[in-house]
C-alpha cells in the first residue's frame, strides 16, 4: 500500500536530489553535456560576495519567520479551540492563508504593501504612524517578506489545536482547585504538554522558510532592491536559467540542502535534550 507513495517520493524527490548532487560537481550550461570539475563550482560561490550576502539574508529570514509562525500559531490555537459561537468560521478564515495558492497570496500581500495606495499604509497613516516604502526600501524588505512568511499560519494552528484538545481537561480542573490562574495554568500545563508538537512544528517551518521562499521574492521584490531580499531560492534560479550555470546553481542547492539540514539538527538535539521524543 506505501508502493504508490514511495515510488512518487523516489520519482520526484530522491532521483532529482541525486542528480542534483552530481551536477554539484560538473560544469553543465544544458546545452552542452556536462563535465566533471571537482570542486571547482562550490569554488566560484564560495568566491562570491553576493552568495555570502544571499546566505545571511536567507538565514535571518528562516530564523525570523519560522518562529513567528510557531508563536502565532499558538496564539491562535489558544484563542480558537474553545467549542464557542462562530469559531469555526474564524478557524477557517485563518485556515485560508494556508491553501491559497502561493502566486495569488503574493499578489494580495503586493497590493497589501503598495506604500501609495496600501491598505497597511492607508490604516498607519490615518493612526498617524510612519508608512514605510516596505517592498523598495532595503531597510524594510526582508522584513516584510519575514512579516508574509509569518501570519501563514493555518496549517500551524489546526496542528496545535488539536494538540490542545488531547491535554485532559481533568489537569486544568485540579490547577484552579489548587488556585492557579490562567496564565500559571498555560505555563506549567498548556505550554509544557505542547512543547513537543511546537517544536516539531518549528522544524517544518524552518524547511518551509528557506525552500518555499522562492514565489513570493520572485513576484514581491524580484530580490531587490539591491540583493536585500535575495534568498537562496532565487539566486539558484537566477543562475540556472537566467545565466545557465546549472553547476553552479546545484552547487548552491547542495548548500542549502546543509544548511536547511543543519537547522534541523539543531532542533533535533534540543528536541532529545529536552527529552520530547519521549513525549510523544
Amino acid at each position: 500500500m506505501l508502493t504508490p507513495f514511495l515510488s512518487g517520493a523516489i520519482v520526484l524527490i530522491a532521483l532529482p536530489a541525486l542528480m542534483t548532487f552530481a551536477l554539484a560537481f560538473m560544469r553543465y550550461d544544458a546545452l552542452t553535456p556536462p563535465v566533471w570539475n571537482g570542486v571547482e563550482n562550490f569554488t566560484a560561490i564560495f568566491q562570491r560576495d553576493v552568495f555570502w550576502i544571499v546566505v545571511r539574508n536567507t538565514l535571518i529570514f528562516a530564523l525570523s519567520a519560522a518562529p513567528l509562525q510557531a508563536l502565532g500559531a499558538l496564539g491562535l490555537a489558544l484563542l480558537l479551540h474553545p467549542q464557542r459561537r462562530g469559531a469555526p468560521i474564524y478557524r477557517s478564515t485563518v485556515y485560508l492563508s494556508s491553501v491559497l495558492p502561493d502566486v495569488a497570496y503574493a499578489l494580495i500581500w503586493l497590493w497589501l504593501l503598495n506604500p501609495l495606495y496600501g491598505p497597511v499604509n492607508l490604516a498607519l497613516a490615518w493612526a498617524g504612524l510612519p508608512t514605510p516604502a516596505w517592498l523598495v526600501d532595503p531597510r524594510t524588505a526582508l522584513g516584510a517578506l519575514v512579516l508574509v512568511a509569518a501570519v501563514r499560519v493555518g496549517e500551524g494552528m489546526l496542528l496545535l489545536i488539536a494538540a490542545r484538545r488531547t491535554v485532559p481537561s481533568s489537569l486544568f480542573d485540579a490547577a484552579t482547585i489548587d488556585g492557579a490562574g490562567a496564565w500559571q495554568s498555560f505555563r506549567t500545563i498548556t505550554l509544557p504538554l505542547l512543547t513537543p508538537w511546537l517544536l516539531l512544528l518549528l522544524i517544518r517551518d524552518l524547511a518551509m522558510a528557506v525552500h518555499s521562499s522562492f514565489t513570493p521574492v520572485y513576484i514581491m521584490t524580484g530580490g531587490g532592491p539591491g540583493y536585500a531580499t535575495t534568498l537562496l531560492p532565487f539566486l539558484i534560479y537566477e543562475a540556472a536559467f537566467t545565466h545557465l550555470r546549472i553547476g553552479q546553481a546545484s552547487a548552491m542547492m547542495t548548500v542549502m540542502f546543509a544548511i536547511v539540514g543543519l537547522l534541523v539538527w539543531m532542533v533535533s538535539v534540543l528536541m532529545r535534550r529536552w527529552g520530547v521524543f519521549d513525549a510523544l
